[in-house]
């Protein structure tokens, strides 16, 4: 059952590595609004090295996604480029 929704722990922290690179923009704006919604707004997002190109479809997406107050490339300690750390909104009461 390859088309089964995939079950993702909530934490704050979204490793990319097992998903399909046409699947990342969607996933990690789902992944961030379920963050929001839970209250987790630091979120590590582990995109790897490589060539880059995960690295630029994963900011491209944050660039455009309105609960993103910023992000930054992790210290060099805890991953350097090979991920994103952001920084939500808190979601709005309604």
């Amino acid at each position: 059952m390859a088309d089964e929704p995939v079950q993702l722990p909530i934490d704050g922290v979204l490793d990319l590595h097992p998903f399909a690179p046409r699947d990342v923009k969607g996933l990690v704006s789902e992944y961030l609004a379920a963050c929001q919604v839970r209250g987790i707004l630091p979120v590590r997002l582990i995109h790897g090295k490589g060539v880059g190109n995960l690295r630029r479809t994963v900011h491209a997406g944050l660039q455009t996604n309105p609960a993103v107050i910023s992000f930054a490339l992790d210290h060099p300690q805890f991953g350097g480029w090979g991920a994103t750390l952001v920084q939500l909104r808190a979601a709005e009461k309604v």
